[in-house]
């Protein structure tokens, strides 16, 4: 069901029950935990997400879920949203390759990846009206805070989805490109984050993290920078980065 592989410094996570459209029970949540995990244990520089078949994943596998015993909240605080957290805490740059169905536990996926990129038609949105649920998640906070709350609740009444192009235009998510390009072009991105300075790249990622998160102000912010820049200038990155400068060479970055 989850398949991961690593290449150079680059970890590759596959989504692969391509029949189900990569829809996630809790035996494939728990795989993706430990994709993860041992990724991270591995030392990998930067991570790719993606989905084999016609779609990323559209969401929870409900195949086999009893409405009448159903434990929707057990699944998603206890299942869920640790997998989420692990995917966003992730100490390298992540990247996901989104085509297809994206929804539900599948956007959350993808909300907790740093950079996210789709295909032009990719369908992504709230389908949850049309099964007396809820969006979860995360999709309320990405919607309300890219879309607006007019335009998000839309969306969760309407169960209207949107195009991977629609998306990005609407500031969801980073670039939308032909689907027989998306794998390749993101997989070239993330190598290409695996070779950079990886170290910078940490300290930049939780700086974002905060400024989504925890809502510091433009001087909290720029005092973060300021301390972030100092750590870094002792790491050896920083001294191979200066000296390919003035080089006039590439730089050979280890991420330390």
């Amino acid at each position: 069901m989850i398949d991961w592989t690593m290449d150079g410094g680059l970890a590759e996570v596959v989504l692969d029950a391509p029949k189900k459209l990569n829809s996630l029970d809790e035996a494939a949540l728990s795989e993706l935990d430990d994709a993860y995990r041992e990724a991270e244990a591995a030392g990998a520089r930067a991570l790719l997400l993606r989905g084999e078949g016609k779609g990323f994943c559209a969401g929870r596998d409900i195949s086999a879920v009893d409405p009448s015993t159903d434990d929707a909240l057990g699944y998603l605080q206890e299942k869920v949203t640790p997998v989420l957290r692990r995917m966003a805490a992730f100490p390298a740059p992540t990247f996901a390759a989104v085509h297809g169905p994206c929804l539900g536990v599948g956007l959350g996926l993808a909300i907790a990846t740093d950079v996210v990129y789709v295909a032009e038609d990719a369908k992504i949105g709230s389908p949850f009206a049309n099964l007396g649920a809820t969006l979860d998640s995360g999709g309320h906070a990405l919607f309300v805070e890219r879309l607006g709350a007019h335009r998000t609740l839309d969306l969760i009444y309407t169960a209207d989805l949107m195009t991977g192009e629609e998306a990005v235009r609407s500031g969801l998510f980073s670039r939308a490109l032909p689907g027989e390009e998306l794998v390749e072009f993101t997989r070239g991105k993330a190598v290409r984050a695996a070779a950079g300075a990886t170290l910078a790249f940490r300290e930049s990622k939780e700086l974002v993290r905060r400024l989504r998160d925890d809502r510091i102000g433009l001087w909290e912010s720029l005092d973060e920078e300021n301390r972030a820049q100092g750590r870094l200038c002792s790491s050896q990155d920083y001294a191979e980065g200066f000296a390919a400068f003035q080089d006039k060479r590439r730089p050979e970055f280890r991420g330390v």
